[in-house]
């Protein structure tokens, strides 16, 4: 192209490169080259660039010379002096010729290519506005973004911000609001003359003379609008111009939409880890206020060896409240041994728990610790305690008071330095009171309780959850999932979660498998759009209640069984019938008609 070198009295010259086609000098901010004197116009003259040649023509009312002669308009040669006020412009072309033009690239094909090599939103918009008034020849242009329904200017060229904010202050913008109600582009040849659109506040606020404004489309929703605007009379808009605009918003929709997406996913990620710090104890997440309390009570007991048993359901993450207490005490250097007493076979939990000598029984080749021997230092979490069998009852009682254990088949009871954290998903009381568990075995136990909260009585974590669990299994499948869509948001926080966290970790691990693009759905998730579970027949539910009910009668008598059926007018054999059957379900069996259900 070619520079131009302004000088004033007592001021340095300075050079300014013309880089547009149309190069504006005046005291509008505004202006390619901006002169700070309040007697000069906000647009003095400018110059015109049509390939090779460059035209100085001055603005209504100003008066310009070149090389010292009045002119309107009038072609640059290289050295001319184009004087306005007290300033002077010197027109300095290169002094070599540019290189002679490759094969010239469809400018379709270059402004895809540019659309795909840029990084960021922000280059994406300024790679898309560029590309756009190089091939519409337009002076100035602007994209918006509908945000929660407000026009909002994400990226403009030639206009002074000020400006833009002005122009599209809001959908009042007649050419603006038509284009985002249509959904249909629109050009306007010669705005400033034209009946209709003279009042535009863009018209009027940018002194346009020809406008044009493409919508764009993702899904058949619209979401924002490329504008763009020409100042001058020598290069109206026509339908041609408009069709090479909608031709290229289309191939930028998609791109931008895409480009949107991911600048949202970064800022709900980074939502995310602000509030999984907030939120976060450990490897444990939480703000309710039961949260609250388990993590006041790990705080308050992990620094002693008093025994804790951690209560709660299926899910709820006991093992993880176990652990930190093992991490937040003195214990912390030593080993953290996790038993699970309903996975093992009755007959061989006593040598997994304290160890047995070679010889001891069939299979015992080797003299072999246990769990208590191997947890020595440290912390042993015993889980589903309440699974453990009457018959280690009582040993498992010896160990934790006297700290030492004796090996299946030896005489010699051995020391054992442990800390016993134990958990269950049962009531213990309750079994306590009906004979299934020990009463001084639960009071050893019960010296201090963590109960977790289920995760239908946690609405405000469960998303958060949800989307911790995402980021790291996107991760560790390598999954384009990176957030949900508002409907699977909405069925997450419905869900009953019978399964509690373990359910929503499973359910969100399948969905980052499943999900084929980057918003997780509810079908990925297997839940219902509206949350809601399947009605179940009227019978299940009324069994359902007559259960649930009897239990609360039951537990408010303290297990008293002819109380209870007195209170419900039953015959006590529907109370002991009520018994056995809650029997059979806990052990996965249905209740024999000889045997009273025991099996």
């Amino acid at each position: 192209m070619a520079d131009l070198v302004h000088r004033a009295p007592e001021a340095p010259p300075r050079t300014i490169p013309i880089s547009r086609r149309i190069t504006t000098v005046g005291r509008d901010p505004a202006s390619a080259v901006r002169i700070d004197d309040p007697t000069l116009p906000a647009t003095a003259f400018h110059i015109l660039a049509d390939g090779d040649a460059f035209t100085a023509a001055a603005h209504s009312g100003v008066e310009m010379t070149v090389n010292g002669r009045r002119r309107t308009t009038c072609r640059l040669a290289p050295g001319d002096v184009v004087r306005v006020g007290v300033h002077e412009i010197l027109f300095s072309p290169p002094a070599t010729p540019p290189p002679a033009p490759g094969p010239r690239e469809d400018p379709l094909v270059r402004f895809s290519r540019r659309l795909l090599e840029a990084g960021s939103l922000e280059s994406l918009l300024d790679a898309l506005l560029d590309a756009l008034l190089e091939v519409t020849r337009a002076d100035k242009g602007f994209v918006i973004e509908l945000a929660d329904g407000e026009p909002q200017v994400r990226a403009s060229r030639n206009v002074a911000p000020g400006r833009v904010k002005d122009a599209v202050s809001s959908v009042s913008d007649s050419i603006l609001r038509k284009v985002l109600e249509t959904q249909r582009p629109l050009v306007v040849a010669d705005a400033l003359h034209d009946a209709e659109w003279s009042s535009s506040e863009s018209v009027i606020d940018l002194r346009l003379q020809s406008v044009m404004c493409a919508p764009l489309l993702a899904r058949g929703e619209v979401f924002g609008a490329i504008y763009l605007g020409n100042d001058s009379v020598r290069n109206l808009f026509d339908e041609r111009s408009l069709e090479t605009l909608t031709v290229f918003a289309s191939q930028a929709s998609l791109l931008l939409q895409n480009a949107l997406l991911l600048r949202d996913l970064r800022r709900e990620n980074e939502a995310l880890r602000e509030a999984i710090d907030t939120r976060r104890y450990g490897d444990l997440l939480g703000a309710g206020p039961s949260m609250r309390e388990v993590f006041r009570r790990i705080e308050k007991v992990a620094p002693t060896d008093v025994t804790v048993l951690v209560q709660g359901e299926t899910g709820t993450g006991k093992e993880l409240v176990a652990r930190e207490i093992h991490r937040r005490s003195p214990r912390s250097e030593g080993p953290f041994v996790a038993v699970n007493c309903a996975a093992i076979p009755e007959g061989l939990l006593e040598s997994e728990l304290f160890g047995h000598v070679k010889g001891a029984f069939t299979g015992a080749v080797a003299t072999r610790p246990g769990r208590f021997q191997a947890a020595s230092g440290g912390t042993l979490f015993l889980d589903e305690i309440g699974e453990m069998p009457q018959s280690l009852q009582v040993k498992l009682l010896r160990a934790i008071q006297e700290r030492s254990v004796q090996r299946v088949g030896e005489s010699r009871a051995e020391p054992v330095d442990i800390r016993i954290v134990a958990a269950t998903n049962r009531n213990l009381e309750e079994d306590v009171r009906n004979g299934r568990f020990r009463e001084d075995l639960y009071y050893r136990l019960h010296v201090v309780t963590i109960t977790l909260p289920p995760l239908r009585e946690r609405a405000d974590d469960v998303t958060v959850l949800a989307r911790w669990f995402l980021q790291r299994y996107a991760t560790e499948f390598e999954s384009r999932a990176r957030g949900f869509a508002p409907a699977a948001l909405v069925a997450l926080r419905k869900h009953a979660w019978p399964g509690n966290i373990r359910e929503l970790e499973n359910r969100v691990k399948k969905a980052a498998v499943l999900a084929d693009g980057p918003l997780v759905s509810t079908e990925d998730l297997d839940l219902k759009a509206d949350g809601q579970e399947a009605a179940i027949p009227l019978s299940e539910a009324i069994e359902e209640f007559r259960k649930r009910y009897i239990s609360d009668i039951l537990e408010r008598n303290g297990g008293n069984r002819t109380k209870t059926a007195k209170e419900l007018d039953v015959d006590p054999r529907t109370i002991f019938r009520h018994l056995e059957k809650l029997e059979s379900e806990r052990r996965g069996s249905d209740p024999s008609p000889t045997d009273g259900g025991e099996g």
